[in-house]
């Protein structure tokens, strides 16, 4: 078994390394970097409360929609391997993450191994272990790999940021939506999705 990953710099892994780590930690490994989901440790705690809901809202919105439809909406953990090639061996894919939720319309890029290729869309959900790198390292990831929407989704102030892929091949400006809107979520089709939705069950927790 290869080692687990420690946090130093010049440590590089791939996708070989990763399927020999234990279930029970979570990592992801982008451009050979591995990143444990919580900073100061590999076996973090799981997603808080608000985390869980607003992803658990949004998983069934989507799947509803998509029931019979082309497209399919999965929920971490499930892989994302982004490569160069599809027949890329395990020794050289550098890249491979767990989005909160994604979208997939093309069901070539679905196989055992998880995804393979890019998303139509990500949605990563903001907390404290993750958020940095939600908005920087992955947010380069997932441009760089022309994912064509890339939601980030803060729990705290209920709010939802929407980047959409645009002809040269950067995110422009976000769209931003609070409670109180409605997303068009035309990558999709006519699927719209009222933010207060999204939100539903954090309500529940405020008053409990």
């Amino acid at each position: 078994m290869a080692p687990l990953p420690g946090l130093n710099d010049q440590d590089h892994f791939t996708y070989a390394d990763y399927l020999t780590w234990p279930d029970d930690e979570r990592w992801e490994i982008i451009d050979g970097v591995a990143y444990p989901w919580n900073k100061t440790q590999a076996m973090s705690p799981g997603p808080g409360r608000s985390h869980q809901a607003v992803s658990r809202e949004l998983l069934v919105l989507f799947a509803t929609y998509l029931k019979g439809k082309p497209c399919h909406v999965y929920s971490a953990p499930f892989d994302v391997l982004f490569v160069s090639d599809v027949m890329q061996s395990d020794n050289y894919i550098e890249t491979v993450v767990q989005p909160d939720l994604l979208v997939v319309c093309d069901a070539s890029k679905l196989g055992a191994k998880g995804c393979i290729g890019a998303p139509d869309l990500i949605v990563e959900i903001l907390s404290p272990a993750t958020g940095k790198k939600d908005i920087t390292t992955k947010f380069d990831l997932y441009q760089r790999h022309a994912v064509k929407e890339y939601w980030l989704i803060q729990p705290d102030d209920q709010t939802v940021m929407i980047f959409k892929l645009q002809e040269n091949g950067t995110y422009g400006a976000p769209d931003r939506y609070a409670v109180g809107d409605t997303i068009p979520v035309t990558l999709l089709g006519n699927l719209r999705i009222n933010v207060n939705d999204v939100f539903a069950d954090m309500e529940i927790l405020e008053d409990q």
